[in-house]
């Protein structure tokens, strides 16, 4: 195994551990919020717009690694429901 592909496992195994243990636990606290009718705080704009812009960065890597495809989707789909969901509530809060 040559190292460019020991750097890629290496990045992917960071990028699983941040996701499990830093990104979807704050992904499913924020749709809780925005299932009871609560807006997005700038903290939470914050944070859902660096999750997309390193889920496009990273996205290479699921080309590459077709086995995390359902995880990837997964994680667009649940940023999809946050957004659609908070914009519903922002328009109900006008």
């Amino acid at each position: 195994m040559g190292d460019s592909s020991k750097k890629e496992e290496g990045i992917i195994q960071m990028l699983l551990e941040r996701y499990q243990e830093q990104r979807l636990p704050r992904l499913l606290d924020i749709k809780e919020n925005v299932d009871q009718g609560q807006t997005l705080n700038e903290f939470d704009l914050e944070f859902l717009e660096q999750v997309l812009s390193e889920s496009q960065q990273n996205k290479h890597l699921v080309d590459d690694h077709p086995e995390f495809q359902d995880l990837f989707m997964r994680g667009i789909a649940l940023y999809k429901e946050i957004t659609e969901k908070a914009l519903e509530n922002e328009q109900a809060a006008k």
